[in-house]
């Protein structure tokens, strides 16, 4: 395998260099928080789609297609209808708004006081996140180098925090579209045609196979419901898709370039399925249908072609990792961190680079941590599955409802985050981590909260909702004159946002 390790060598010391050359370009926070919000179609489409299409969506959604057949799709299709529904409905909005976090959102919103609670949640989810990608990466470490877990979780993480902390979202859009590239080459141009031609052809592989495994709802309508539930109104809220959201340089590169990588999406979760059930042709009794991608790479692919796809399988992994650090630092030092010292989210002018070198120490501490919960944490699914949960139940419906009913209050949106994540945590005790009652439940427990409150309390207050609405329409919120960058950039930004 001296070719196959090579070709991942190259890979990755390619990631270490693009950060040290995003590290030139990341001068002031808007530069390294959402690469100062210049991300034209191509660059934005394909950033997107790397964040979104992880370990889950190619391992994982290899191994639910080796389980249910194409019905196993369903899970990186809810990813994608979600990131579609998020580009066509809202992203424009959201690109406007000139902010760098979800919680900020919600208190230009509400009028304050909800930022705090909200990042404890986001932060949580973006954290877990972060955490199960490492564990995933460290396992394709391990199986290539043959190196313990605790060696693969250091050596793959390392990678991660260095090049994410030297150049911020600078380095990790330009690893993105490396990783994008690598993985379109190695699983829809390699991987997909070998793995059926190995099977036999898709004729040979229905001969094989009961008629289930191509039937396209054979998963079960309430597992579809769930994914839905869980990944496309995880993917309108999740401060990991909003940051990147945050990166477009005009509505029309955040909706369509956003719905191109929607589109893309449910294509690679097509050839995952269709590559899980050419591996259930060549291997019936798998005990871990997870194991059928690497199996499949390393049984069926010759030498060098091998090195790309697991290379591919790296790329979409770490994609995941990197996306979640920033958005988990991000959230932990806006969000958190500095509203509990009093300060305020905002540059002074001049102070670009003290952003700059708070923000990169934040990076680099929370990919410590989750460096050092990878190592200690075994079965992450539970703890990823809480996560979700609350994020879905907590957070959902103040989101949502602050972007559509100009009648929710701050008291709605504290209720439904409070009552929707208590509702959570409590069913997810009696019913179960893993079951799907709790996120049902704690969702229309949220969402009858927002509304009740809502309308019991005094309505938002008309000098913030004028405020809102300024910065819905691209007015306001000039951070790059703020932190120092090219302020005329964004005034045509601002221009272009107000006629689209």
């Amino acid at each position: 395998m001296a070719v196959d390790y090579a070709v991942i060598v190259v890979y990755l010391a390619g990631m270490l260099g693009m950060g040290w050359w995003g590290m030139r370009r990341a001068k002031s926070k808007s530069e390294f928080l959402v690469a100062g919000r210049r991300l034209g179609p191509w660059m934005y489409s394909g950033t997107m789609a790397a964040i979104v299409l992880g370990g889950a969506s190619t391992i994982g959604g290899v191994g639910l297609g080796y389980k249910h057949g194409i019905s196993g799709a369903w899970m990186v299709l809810t990813i994608g209808f979600g990131l579609l529904a998020l580009s066509l409905l809202f992203s424009a909005r959201i690109a406007r708004l000139k902010v760098y976090t979800v919680s900020e959102m919600l208190d230009l919103r509400y009028g304050g006081r909800a930022g705090v609670i909200s990042g404890v949640v986001m932060w949580a989810y973006t954290l877990m996140l972060a955490v199960t990608s490492t564990i995933a990466y460290a396992t394709i470490f391990d199986v290539l180098f043959d190196v313990n877990r605790t060696v693969s979780i250091v050596l793959g993480g390392a990678i991660v925090v260095a090049y994410s902390t030297l150049g911020g979202m600078w380095s990790i859009t330009l690893t993105d579209m490396v990783q994008f590239v690598v993985k379109t080459v190695g699983v829809l141009l390699l991987l997909l045609p070998i793995a059926v031609v190995k099977a036999g052809g898709w004729s040979e592989m229905k001969a094989e196979l009961p008629s289930d495994y191509f039937a396209p709802l054979g998963i079960g309508g309430e597992t579809i419901f769930t994914y839905v539930l869980i990944y496309t109104f995880g993917m309108l809220i999740g401060q990991d898709i909003w940051q990147r959201v945050f990166t477009a340089r005009s509505d029309k590169v955040a909706r369509w370039g956003g719905a191109a990588a929607g589109t893309y999406c449910l294509v690679y979760a097509l050839a995952g399925a269709i590559v899980g059930v050419a591996a259930k042709v060549l291997y019936p009794n798998l005990a871990n249908p997870d194991d059928a991608f690497a199996l499949i790479v390393k049984d069926e692919l010759p030498m060098g072609v091998r090195g790309l796809v697991l290379a591919a399988a790296l790329a979409a992994v770490m994609s995941t990792s990197s996306g979640a650090l920033i958005a988990c630092a991000t959230v932990a030092n806006n969000d958190i961190w500095s509203r509990l010292r009093g300060l305020t989210n905002r540059a002074a002018p001049g102070d670009g680079h003290d952003e700059v070198k708070g923000n990169r120490v934040f990076i680099l501490a929370m990919g410590v941590a989750v460096v050092v919960i990878a190592i200690a944490l075994n079965d992450v699914v539970e703890a990823l599955t809480v996560a979700y949960n609350l994020l879905v139940g907590g957070l959902l419906v103040p989101i949502l409802g602050g972007l559509l009913w100009k009648r929710g209050t701050v008291q709605g949106a504290l209720a439904a985050v409070a009552v929707g994540g208590l509702a959570v945590v409590g069913l997810m005790w009696t019913y179960g981590i893993l079951a799907t009652e709790p996120v049902y439940y704690g969702l229309l427990s949220s969402l009858a909260a927002y509304l009740v409150v809502s309308l019991l309390t005094e309505p938002t207050d008309a000098a913030v909702l004028a405020n809102w609405r300024e910065r819905l329409a691209g007015r306001g919120g000039d951070d790059e004159t703020a932190d120092g960058s090219d302020g005329s950039d964004s005034g045509g930004d601002r221009s272009a946002a107000a006629k689209v």
